[in-house]
């Protein structure tokens, strides 16, 4: 195990180098910068712009330079916690991210345990009471979940509250406590705002989870082994729990590397609509001003969450199944 967990970590570095790499020159691949797009909208406007100005700016913050030691700067100030200059901020990437990535974490990590929490029983009942009313009725919720664009429910969920309750049920806490420090009162405030994007968010890979979940455990449950332990006396909920559930939760826990950066992205949209203060619409305006360190950071963000959620996802699996051999190789 150890061995193993040593070989991935160094197999990590390499990735994350590579996604770096790549990540950078895509965002360069848009021709100009984020001070060309500065210029051509001054113009548009008809304002006078101060082309001295713009040189000093380019060479202080190395635009002058090639994109390959643009890179390494970049990646430079990354291994030592300096994740850049935000231009559409004016300040460091640090300062303007802030609470938005506590906040971002708080989010994604609340809406993961929804999905699991909820997709959990119901796709255990699904598959435990194939083509019953229940299973039908779960089946069709399933399908609508999963039909609903996210945006969409956050609109519908918007109208319903002010209409009917004449609520605001946007951001993620009290007006008065944005850019205020942590306090008691303050995190009291998010929890009471969270379960909206959470529900809103999470409702998509929920109706997902359960049908991945139902049509493995449904494929368990008909295998050979099943029917030895139900025709030796073993008690049906012995039975479902032993062996057949451990099996059919290997997607759960496989996709601990994709889910976590596909709910911090899928969530940017949802955070717009409901003015979160989330990272998604920094990053949305942050790729469409070319802002390249401010976007480049939350990118490799998403890169980190995904390398190391698949390592985590991949030690888990070996301890739940033990059909899974971390040394590799086939048994004679």
């Amino acid at each position: 195990m150890f061995a193993y967990v040593v070989r991935r970590i160094m197999i990590m570095i390499p990735t994350l180098f590579a996604i770096s790499a790549i990540t950078f020159f895509i965002i360069q691949l848009p021709p100009g910068d984020y001070l060309t797009t500065m210029m051509a909208e001054l113009e548009s406007r008809g304002e006078a712009v101060d082309h001295s100005k713009i040189d000093f700016l380019r060479q202080t913050y190395g635009l002058d330079r090639p994109p390959i030691e643009q890179y390494f700067i970049w990646l430079g100030g990354l291994l030592q916690g300096d994740f850049g200059y935000s231009f559409e901020h004016d300040m460091p990437v640090n300062d303007v991210v802030g609470d938005r990535l506590i906040l971002t974490v708080v989010v994604s990590f609340a809406t993961i345990i929804f999905i699991w929490l909820v997709s959990f029983p119901i796709g255990i009942y699904s598959a435990t009471h194939q083509y019953s009313w229940g299973d039908y009725g779960l089946t069709l919720l399933g399908f609508l979940g999963l039909a609903t664009p996210n945006f969409l429910l956050a609109l519908v969920l918007l109208y319903f509250a002010n209409v009917t309750f004449g609520l605001s049920v946007g951001g993620l806490m009290d007006p008065r406590y944005l850019n205020q420090p942590w306090s008691l009162a303050k995190m009291v405030s998010v929890l009471e705002h969270l379960w909206i994007p959470v529900v809103v968010i999470g409702t998509s890979g929920t109706a997902a989870m359960i049908r991945r979940l139902r049509a493995n455990l449904l494929d368990e449950l008909h295998k050979q082994y099943v029917v030895t332990a139900r025709a030796k006396g073993l008690p049906p909920g012995r039975a479902l729990l032993k062996y057949p559930l451990r099996m059919a939760l290997n997607p759960f826990i496989a996709d601990i590397g994709s889910l976590l950066p596909q709910v911090v992205s899928g969530a940017a949209v949802v955070s717009v609509v409901l003015s979160l203060p989330t990272t998604g619409p920094m990053l949305l305006d942050a790729l469409r001003s070319q802002d390249m360190y401010l976007a480049g950071s939350f990118l490799m963000f998403l890169s980190v969450l995904t390398v190391v959620g698949v390592f985590l996802s991949d030690l888990a699996l070996a301890a739940l199944d033990p059909r899974i051999r971390l040394g590799g190789g086939a048994v004679k």
